[in-house]
C-alpha cells in the first residue's frame, strides 16, 4: 500500500511544463509583445513625429529667410550656400517674391507654379478662379500660416508655411509629405523585419541561456529526489570549475553539505538504532534465559526436595522402626542432597563462565599426562560401569590452556560417556595433532544421539533421554559447562555420531 502511495505521489510531482519550456515561452511572448507594441507605436505615432520634425524644419527655414532679409545677408553668396544646404538636407522647396511679384530666390524647378499657389494663399482662391487643392490649416498668426495642402495636379500633399516677412518679401516654404510617409513605411517595414530577426536570434539565445540556467536547477532537483530516497552519493557539480560563481552554485554547495550532514546523521541514527535493537534483543534473551533458568532449576530441584521432604517426614513419624529401613531413608536423603549440592555447584560454575567472572588462566602443560592422571582417578567409576577404557601410549603433547578447566571438560565428556554406555561398553580417548592444534576426542559405544537433538545438547538442562538421565542423576548442565569453558578459551568443540556410538571432542592450541 505504501509503495503505491509513493508511486502516486511521485506521479503527482511530475511537472506538466518544464522550467526551461516556461522560460522559452515567456521570453518569446515578451519579445513578440514588444515587437508588436513597437510596430503599433510606429504605425500610429512615427508619422506624427516626422511631421512635427518637418514642421520645425520649415519654420526654421522661414525664420532664417526673415532674419537674413532684415540684417542684409540675404543677397550674399554665403547665405545662398546656407540655403542650398537646407534644401539638400531637409528636401524642401522655397520661393521668395517681392511686392511686385518678382522672383527673388527659388529652389523649385517649377517656381511659377509655386508662385501661383503662393498668390492663391495670399489673396484667396476665389479671386484666382478657384483652387485645385484642398487646404488644412495647422497654425495661423499675423506672421505666417502653416497648412497642409493636397495638390491634386501632382496628387501630393505638402506641408507649407507662407507669409509676408518684415522686409516685405513674400515667402513660401513647402515640403512634400510623400517622403515622410515613405520614410515611415520604410521604418515600419524595417521594424517588422528587424523584429522577426530579433525573435529568431532571441529564441536561439534564450534556448542557450535557459539551458545554462535550468541545467543546474534540474541537477539540484534530481539530487533532492535522490536525497529523499536516502541516496547521498549524488553531488552537485557546477558548470563553472570556479566554485560559488553565482547563487545557484552556492545553493548547490549548501545542498552538498546538507547531504553529507544528513548521511552522517542517518548513519549515527542507524548505528544507535542497531545498538538499541541489540540491547533490546540481549535484554529479551537475558529475560528469557532467566525465566528458562528459574523454570529448569525449579524443575530439577523439585524432585530431590520432594524426596528429601517425604523421607524426612517418614523418619519423623516413625513409619518404620526397622534399622535397615531407617538407614535406607537416610541414604536417600543424603543422596538427593548430594545431587542438589552438585547441581548448585555446577550452576554457579556455569554462571561465572557465562558472565565472564571466571577468567581462563592460560598455561602450558602436557595434555597426555593430564588425561592419564584423570583415567587413573576415574578407575573406580569405570569399574562400576564395567567399562573398558582405551587410550594409546601417546608421546607428551604440550598445550596452552587453563589446566583446571580443561580437566573439567574432560571429566564432563568422560562421565557423559560412562552414563550412556551400552553394547561393548568401550570408551576410547584419542589425540590427533595437526598444524598448531590438537584434538582430544572421547568415544563411547552406545546409541547415537537423535539428529533433532544434536543442536540442543549444549543448552542448559537439555536431556535427550530424561528418564535415563534421572536414573544416573544427571542435571543436563555438564555439556553447557563444556560449551562455556571452550568459548572462554576461544577453542572449538563438537560431537560426531557413529553407527555404534558417539564421539565428543574439543581442541587446544599447541603453540
Amino acid at each position: 500500500m505504501d509503495i503505491r502511495k509513493d508511486m502516486a505521489n511521485s506521479e503527482n510531482k511530475k511537472v506538466k511544463l518544464s522550467l526551461r519550456t516556461e522560460l522559452n515561452i515567456l521570453f518569446l511572448l515578451v519579445m513578440v509583445g514588444m515587437i508588436v507594441f513597437l510596430n503599433i507605436i510606429t504605425h500610429f505615432f512615427l508619422e506624427r513625429v516626422y511631421l512635427s520634425h518637418q514642421l520645425d524644419v520649415v519654420k526654421n527655414a522661414y525664420r532664417s529667410i526673415d532674419e537674413a532679409s532684415t540684417d542684409g545677408s540675404f543677397s550674399t553668396d554665403e547665405y545662398d550656400i546656407e540655403l542650398q544646404s537646407i534644401y539638400d538636407q531637409y528636401g524642401i522647396d522655397l520661393i521668395v517674391l517681392d511686392a511686385d511679384s518678382q522672383m527673388i530666390k527659388s529652389s523649385s524647378s517649377d517656381a511659377d507654379y509655386m508662385a501661383h499657389i503662393l498668390w492663391e494663399n495670399l489673396i484667396g482662391d476665389s479671386l484666382l478662379g478657384g483652387s485645385d487643392g484642398v487646404k488644412r490649416i495647422i497654425e495661423k498668426n499675423e506672421d505666417y500660416t502653416i497648412q497642409i495642402e493636397n495638390d491634386k495636379r501632382l496628387n501630393t500633399e505638402y506641408l507649407e508655411i507662407w507669409g509676408v516677412i518684415d522686409s516685405g518679401y513674400i515667402v513660401m516654404v513647402r515640403s512634400a509629405l510623400a517622403g515622410i510617409r515613405e520614410s515611415v513605411g520604410i521604418s515600419n517595414n524595417f521594424m517588422l523585419y528587424a523584429g522577426i530577426i530579433a525573435i529568431i536570434i532571441g529564441s536561439i539565445s534564450i534556448l542557450y541561456l535557459s539551458n545554462r540556467i535550468t541545467k543546474p536547477i534540474l541537477q539540484l532537483s534530481k539530487i533532492s529526489e535522490e536525497m529523499k530516497n536516502l541516496n547521498f552519493e549524488a553531488k552537485y557539480q557546477p558548470n563553472n570549475k570556479k566554485k560559488n560563481t553565482n547563487e545557484i552554485d552556492i545553493l548547490g554547495e549548501n545542498i552538498n553539505e546538507l547531504s553529507e550532514t544528513l548521511e552522517s546523521t542517518i548513519k549515527e541514527l542507524k548505528t544507535a538504532n542497531n545498538e538499541l535493537k541489540q540491547d533490546i534483543e540481549r535484554k529479551e534473551q537475558i529475560d528469557e534465559m532467566r525465566r528458562e533458568f528459574l523454570s529448569n532449576v525449579s524443575h530439577e530441584l523439585k524432585t530431590p526436595i520432594a524426596l528429601i521432604q517425604g523421607y524426612a517426614e517418614g523418619l519423623e513419624e516413625g513409619i518404620s522402626d526397622d534399622p535397615e529401613s531407617m538407614a535406607f531413608y537416610c541414604d536417600v536423603i543424603r543422596d538427593e542432597a548430594s545431587k542438589m549440592d552438585t547441581l548448585v555447584k555446577k550452576l554457579l560454575t556455569l554462571n561465572q563462565l557465562e558472565f565472564g567472572n571466571d577468567v581462563a588462566q592460560m598455561e602450558r602443560f602436557d595434555i597426555t599426562e593430564t588425561i592419564k592422571n584423570y583415567i587413573k582417578s576415574a578407575d573406580i567409576l569405570t569399574k562400576q560401569k564395567n567399562a573398558s577404557v582405551h587410550f594409546d601410549n601417546y608421546p607428551p603433547i604440550y598445550v596452552w590452556a587453563d589446566e583446571f578447566k580443561t580437566e573439567e571438560v574432560l571429566m564432563n565428556y568422560f562421565s557423559n560417556a560412562l552414563n550412556h554406555l551400552s553394547g561393548d561398553c568401550i570408551i576410547e580417548i584419542k589425540l590427533k595433532t595437526y598444524e598448531d592444534k590438537v584434538r582430544i576426542s572421547v568415544f563411547n559405544t552406545g546409541e547415537p544421539i537423535p539428529e533433532d537433538s544434536i543442536d540442543h545438547i549444549w543448552e542448559k538442562f537439555y536431556k535427550v533421554d530424561k528418564a535415563r538421565t534421572r536414573e544416573y542423576g544427571g542435571s543436563g548442565v555438564g555439556l553447557s559447562i563444556v560449551k562455556a569453558i571452550m568459548e572462554s578459551m576461544h577453542q572449538g568443540y563438537g560431537v560426531n555420531n557413529y553407527d555404534n556410538g558417539v564421539e565428543f571432542w574439543f581442541e587446544l592450541e599447541t603453540r
